[in-house]
């Protein structure tokens, strides 16, 4: 191994180690926890390699969002596939993405509600933002419009995903109650299914 492969490797653990440790401390204590000293200490590296490695806050929280998307388009993919026909594609990805948000609150909300420096619905959006959007297109693509029209496909993940992201929302903040949201989702469902 090349001194300089050594290098990249140690570098590429080191980041790894970064993002898990805000990923650590945002689960434990939110995400306002999370500064560039705590993870200095935390890693048991000073702020000046954190800041070699990383901008500021923002862009370790866009790493870690990334990593997110990552989860979420393996998650979704899983419950995609299992399904045996489209209305259980459909119904598994929903429960997997309002799952994900519940069962993974810091990472949903590095995803969705902090500042990240990611592009969204762009050609220079990460591979890992458009393999979670493209599981969510593959699941709805059976209820789009006859004629296969990729905007009206892109149309209707939106509002797929606009709905998904709501539910989860509203539901982690309290503002719907956990107990209804069998119905909700059948609800959904239901309105792209029938």
């Amino acid at each position: 191994m090349s001194m300089q492969t050594r290098r990249e490797r140690v570098r590429a653990e080191r980041e790894k180690m970064i993002i898990t440790a805000a990923r650590e401390l945002a689960e434990a204590e939110g995400w306002e926890a999370v500064t560039t000293r705590r993870l200095a200490e935390r890693v048991e590296y000073s702020q000046p390699v954190l800041y070699s490695h990383f901008k500021g806050k923002d862009a370790i929280v866009t790493a870690v969002a990334v990593e997110g998307f990552a989860s979420l388009g393996e998650e979704l993919r899983a419950a995609r596939m299992e399904a045996v026909d489209a209305a259980g594609a459909l119904e598994g990805v929903a429960r997997a993405y309002t799952a994900f948000a519940g069962w993974r609150p810091a990472l949903y909300d590095a995803m969705f509600h902090q500042r990240v420096d990611l592009p969204f619905a762009d050609p220079d959006a990460p591979p890992a933002l458009w393999a979670a959007w493209g599981e969510l297109a593959e699941a709805v693509r059976p209820y789009a419009d006859d004629d296969g029209d990729e905007e009206g496909v892109g149309v209707l993940t939106e509002t797929f995903w606009a709905a998904l992201h709501g539910l989860a929302t509203l539901m982690r903040s309290g503002r719907l109650p956990a107990h209804g949201h069998e119905r909700r989702l059948a609800i959904l469902l239901s309105r792209f299914t029938t």
